[in-house]
């Protein structure tokens, strides 16, 4: 089966992103972001997180990203930077669908096939429905860390945990 083939009888699909998936990468982040961030990250940061910075950041980002689609919409996406898992978001009407499993199988595989053996992905404290989807999906959570957070001001520290997962096992089904 060719991949267009593929792409149209499944509901999801996971391809590499385009100039074209900017814009609705940038959506999905700035809604997605708020989702998880809002209440637990410092205030001054909330500030630098317009959609316009989430446009400029999609745009900066496409040569290590991937997204989801299904008909010809995209659905969420995932970055990869060495061996972090740097960002992952879906849109509301998408969650719950397996879709960000499709999106985080995949940044596991990118990195496996890097050489690297561990993967590993920064969660802010407080964003308890993406610290349990991490966990069911088999990641570790090694514990506290401070993640800096690119701004245009700089980097921000961030309560964050590091989620850590071995890439040197079978990869799971």
């Amino acid at each position: 089966m060719h991949a267009n083939e593929a792409a149209a009888t499944e509901p999801y699909f996971v391809r590499k992103a385009t100039s074209n998936d900017v814009s609705a990468v940038a959506q999905i982040w700035h809604i997605g972001w708020a989702d998880g961030h809002l209440g637990h990250v410092p205030p001054e940061l909330v500030r630098y997180r317009t959609q316009g910075q989430f446009v400029s950041r999609a745009r900066e980002r496409l040569e290590c990203m991937w997204v989801a689609e299904s008909h010809g919409q995209t659905v969420g996406f995932v970055v990869v930077k060495g061996d972090e898992v740097e960002q992952i978001y879906v849109d509301r009407a998408a969650r719950g669908t397996g879709v960000a499993a499709m999106l985080l199988r995949k940044a596991e595989a990118e990195i496996r096939s890097a050489g690297h053996r561990q993967a590993w992905l920064a969660v802010v404290a407080g964003n308890q429905r993406a610290r349990s989807f991490y966990s069911r999906l088999g990641w570790r959570d090694s514990g506290p860390m401070s993640y800096l957070a690119e701004t245009e001001g700089g980097p921000l520290a961030v309560p964050a945990h590091r989620y850590e997962i071995n890439l040197t096992d079978p990869a799971p089904d």
